[in-house]
């Protein structure tokens, strides 16, 4: 394996090449092949960036119909027919529908970006600097998303003070806490310490937390809570949207309507970068050019990204998801928590988290090993990395599915038994 150039030159900063320490050559759907021939399962997903698959035909063949036609790449911002054609697709078809009412900007071309552009709009709309996000949240690793993520080892590599965020217990967090009396508590106590915030920040599916749900009560506690005391509500959709939870909006089960939301990953279709914020009309109120990027007009990841929304309405994506989740729920009830009866399971459409916390969160490591060497891509999540996380393509075959799940079993199997 060749993998001396990587080692040699590279930074020290690189992290998934040292779970996977495989050259890795071509992808489609759910199998991606190493330079050796070596065929794996992934339940890794680019981390939510290919939901619809590796090298989806269609999507791929909108893009490489687009660049045979010397049609522009990169525009900056200016008006494009790949942009218009996105934008319209967007708005009549995916947010239109739903009834919901949203401007679209374009933001440079990662979730940080678009954090970081949500959290400023905010701010500048509402003249209050101070941010709530929820405690076991990740929203991104440039400084303003990183002061809202609560993740310390992520925290720590910035070398910075942050300020201008409050940290909220999650609701899973404390028995009995009212969480939203408690946010309520913070803002009415003229001895609290703690500033009215311009926005509250959140994930309903926190996803490197540990694949934690927030249920549709909270959800529409805090809608409300937001409401109430003149407050944003903004929702990260960057991993669990683009029908991640079985809807294209992980919030739409909650039937709200977030003032702000974020995407990114698979907006772009196939991998391709891309990011977006999504906000009302009444808080359109930047100036041109105060939040810019060079890369904000990338030309085929619209191309992709309309491409997507037409394969995921036509293919009935979202329902799949859900029948495809209930598939991962009964296997892993069924044959994996018998393993231990301290192992928990929780999830959402097609993300679902295996918890290792009440036995031993070290042995996590080990499970995502064996998985790799039994030819299948996993990751970890949650606190101390105690979730083995499953998250394949939402068009993985059942079968396919199915058998990257024994993996996991006969890996935890190996792992508990050892």
């Amino acid at each position: 394996m060749k993998t001396n150039t990587f080692e040699q030159y590279e930074s020290s900063v690189r992290s998934y090449c040292r779970h996977f320490p495989k050259v890795f050559t071509d992808a489609k759907g759910a199998v991606m092949t190493d330079e050796n021939g070596e065929k794996y399962i992934d339940f890794f997903c680019g981390a939510g960036a290919v939901n619809y698959g590796h090298n989806n035909d269609y999507i791929k063949g909108k893009v490489i119909d687009y660049l045979a036609t010397d049609g522009i790449i990169h525009a900056l911002d200016m008006y494009t027919v790949p942009k218009r054609e996105f934008i319209e697709t967007l708005e009549k078809k995916i947010i239109e529908p739903r009834g919901y009412k949203y401007r679209i900007q374009f933001t440079g071309p990662t979730g940080t970006n678009a954090i970081e552009a949500a959290i400023k709009l905010a701010r500048k709309t509402t003249k209050r600097r101070n941010i709530f996000s929820f405690m076991g949240c990740f929203h991104g690793m440039t400084l303003g998303a990183l002061s809202l993520t609560s993740e310390m080892y992520a925290r720590n590599g910035a070398g910075a003070t942050f300020t201008d965020c409050t940290h909220i217990p999650a609701p899973y967090m404390f028995e009995g806490l009212d969480v939203i009396k408690y946010m309520q508590t913070l803002i009415d106590d003229d001895h609290s310490g703690v500033e009215k915030p311009a926005a509250v920040v959140m994930e309903t599916v926190q996803a490197e937390g540990g694949i934690r749900v927030f249920d549709d009560e909270f959800l529409r506690d805090v809608r409300e809570f937001c409401t109430k005391n003149d407050i944003l509500m903004i929702v990260d959709d960057v991993q669990v949207g683009c029908c991640r939870s079985g809807t294209f909006f992980s919030f739409e089960r909650a039937g709200i309507t977030p003032d702000i939301v974020v995407m990114s990953k698979s907006i772009g279709g196939i991998g391709m970068p891309l990011a977006i914020v999504l906000h009302t009309d009444e808080l359109d109120d930047w100036k041109p050019g105060e939040h810019n990027g060079t890369f904000r007009g990338n030309q085929l990841s619209f191309v992709a990204g309309k491409a997507a929304i037409d394969y995921l309405l036509e293919n009935d994506v979202e329902a799949e998801t859900r029948r495809k989740g209930e598939l991962v729920k009964k296997y892993v009830t069924e044959e994996i928590l018998p393993l231990d009866s301290r192992l928990e399971l929780r999830g959402i459409g097609l993300i679902w988290g295996i918890d290792f916390a009440a036995i031993d969160s070290s042995l996590t490591e080990e499970v995502i090993e064996k998985c790799f060497e039994k030819r299948l891509i996993c990751e970890c999540a949650g606190r101390e990395g105690s979730v083995v996380k499953i998250m394949p393509p939402l068009v993985i075959d059942d079968d396919l599915l199915l058998e990257g799940l024994s993996r996991v079993k006969k890996s935890i199997e190996e792992v508990l038994n050892k």
